[in-house]
C-alpha cells in the first residue's frame, strides 16, 4: 500500500494506491480535480464517486471531519466465526492466561485458526488493545490446540462487548 502527501499552497491533496485502487482527497477541490484528469489521461479508470467503504474501513464524510468505523467488519467477523453466543469479554486476555507450544488437548483446524488470526490483523489499526494478544496467539498458527482457539474466540468476543 503506497501513500502519498502533497502540499501545494498549503492546501494539501493525499493519494492512497492499495493494487488497482486509488483514493485521494485534498482540503481544495480544485486539486481533486486536477489530480482526477492527470490520471485519467495517464490511465484507464473510472471515477467512483464519494469514499463510502475501503479496504475493511467504512468511511463517514461530514461537514467535520472524517469518521472511520469497522463496524460492519465486527459483526462480519463474529458471523463468521461462530461467536455470536460467547460470553462477551472486557480484556483480551488475562494475566494468568498461558499459551505454550507443546499444549496437551485436541488438535483444531488449522486453517480455521490462521483465518481468524488473518482477520484479526485487520483490526489492530484500529484497536490497538487487542494487538498483543493476537500477535501472541500467531505463535501457535502450526498444530494449534483447543486452548489456543479459546484465546482467539476471547479477543473475538471483546468486539461484541466493545465495538468501536
Amino acid at each position: 500500500m503506497s501513500f502519498l502527501g502533497y502540499e501545494v499552497n498549503n492546501d494539501l491533496l493525499i493519494v492512497r494506491i492499495y493494487v488497482d485502487d486509488i483514493i485521494f482527497g485534498s482540503t481544495n477541490e480544485t486539486l481533486c480535480k486536477e489530480f482526477s484528469c492527470c490520471m485519467q489521461k495517464e490511465f484507464e479508470m473510472s471515477m467512483m464517486g464519494e469514499l463510502n467503504f475501503f479496504l475493511e474501513l467504512q468511511v463517514k464524510q461530514m461537514k467535520h471531519g472524517t469518521f472511520l468505523s469497522q463496524t460492519k467488519y465486527y459483526i462480519e467477523l463474529i458471523k463468521k466465526f461462530g461467536v455470536e453466543k460467547c460470553k462477551e469479554a472486557f480484556t483480551p486476555m488475562t494475566t494468568s492466561t498461558y499459551l505454550d507450544l507443546v499444549e496437551k488437548g485436541k488438535t483444531v483446524d488449522e486453517s480455521r485458526y490462521r483465518g481468524m488470526i488473518g482477520s484479526l490483523f485487520y483490526l489492530i489499526a484500529s484497536r490497538s488493545d487487542i494487538m498483543l494478544s493476537v500477535c501472541l496467539c500467531v505463535r501457535y498458527q502450526s498444530n494449534p490446540k483447543e486452548s489456543h482457539l479459546t484465546a482467539i474466540k476471547k479477543i473475538i468476543s471483546i468486539l461484541r462487548a466493545q465495538p468501536m
